[in-house]
């Protein structure tokens, strides 16, 4: 089961809205099938594994991370694929609690005569599937929330200087940690001050993520690197409803595609209506890079999941501009706690990744 987690972290960033599954198929102590969800979500996993395996899946244990589908979508269900070749037994590590298959896949082996086990590495595969889970049960996908910050907190100098605050190697492993997500966002006060293109570079990644900013006023560049490039990597840009019509039409123009978001009372977009507009439209895994105000209303929501800090050796002072904006906290009891869960060293910088605290 190590191994099918390991293959379908493969997957992460590349299959939503299809979960990144992993399968192994196992026989005489043998592995003799593997794979993951395929770009795009199909192949399944399990389809990849058996059609390695051919012949020999006939009397093997298949190990799947995530229970198989019972239901006819695009594809015939994948439980139906491991009866046909005769598994004898299947171990998975999650009941997939989408109300498709919420159970049936497994009752589906059962009532062919394959022995089920489940449950195994469970942690492990909650943790790794996390987006998809959140996406089914609650409708919003998991979030992500990257800072890259000087040793006093800070993103920019007072100026705005921010290039480059962390070194090659830090931002490198940003790259990867993009490829696993199904989109990367930002707010527009980033994509205004940055220009950024946020796309994955030096990894050889065929599948770009979504490219998602969220701007109330739609008051974004139209000729910025993002609306240069909307017809070639997706752009997806969440406003308020009462962004300016003619503003809308020019960024459809573009190629942009254009999601409205209910405006919170305080005048910024509502986080929470955000996340589930995203949501409904296929994101599982969200990666937020910035900035300050976003950062702020997506912390002060409690819808941040991860929280992923590099910090640099460098101090900018307090009138430097702080990664996170107020959030209007009286008492340290109102501030969200996250448990460390991984420190690393990165060139000259520290990676540390924590998670939200239930």
């Amino acid at each position: 089961m190590a191994l099918a987690l390991s293959l379908g972290q493969r997957g992460m960033g590349q299959c939503w809205p299809n979960p990144a599954v992993g399968c192994v198929i196992v026989k005489d102590g043998r592995i003799v099938g593997r794979g993951w969800t395929q770009p795009g979500g199909r192949p399944h996993a399990e389809v990849v594994a058996l059609a390695q395996a051919g012949a020999a899946a006939c009397g093997a244990t298949a190990y799947v991370t995530l229970e198989p589908c019972a239901h006819h979508g695009k594809t015939p269900p994948c439980a139906e694929a491991l009866i046909t070749a005769g598994v004898a037994r299947v171990v998975t590590a999650l009941t997939d609690p989408d109300p498709r298959v919420a159970g049936g896949g497994h009752a589906m082996l059962r009532a062919a005569g394959i022995t089920v086990t489940t449950d195994m590495l469970a942690d492990q595969a909650h943790a790794d599937h996390k987006g998809f889970l959140l996406a089914r049960t609650i409708g919003r996908p998991m979030v992500t929330l990257k800072l890259a910050t000087s040793f006093d907190g800070r993103i920019a100098t007072a100026s705005g200087e921010s290039q480059w605050i962390t070194g090659p190697d830090a931002r490198r492993m940003v790259h990867a940690m993009r490829a696993r997500h199904d989109a990367v966002m930002v707010g527009g006060g980033t994509a205004r001050a940055d220009d950024p293109s946020l796309t994955v570079r030096g990894l050889g990644v065929a599948r770009q993520p979504v490219r998602v900013v969220c701007s109330r006023r739609l008051d974004l560049p139209l000729e910025g690197t993002l609306a240069r490039s909307a017809r070639d990597v997706p752009v997806w840009i969440c406003h308020g409803d009462g962004a300016d019509a003619d503003l809308i039409a020019q960024w459809a123009d573009l190629g942009a595609r254009l999601v409205p978001v209910a405006v919170a009372p305080g005048g910024t977009l509502d986080p929470a209506g955000l996340l589930a507009a995203l949501g409904q439209a296929g994101l599982t895994r969200v990666f937020c890079e910035g900035g300050g105000a976003m950062a702020a209303s997506l912390l002060g929501a409690g819808l941040v999941d991860e929280l992923v800090g590099f910090t640099a050796g460098l101090a900018i002072g307090a009138e430097g501009r702080p990664a996170i904006g107020a959030m209007g906290l009286d008492t340290l009891h109102e501030a969200p706690r996250f448990d460390l869960i991984e420190t690393q060293v990165v060139g000259v910088d520290v990676m540390h990744r924590w998670v939200r605290r239930d």
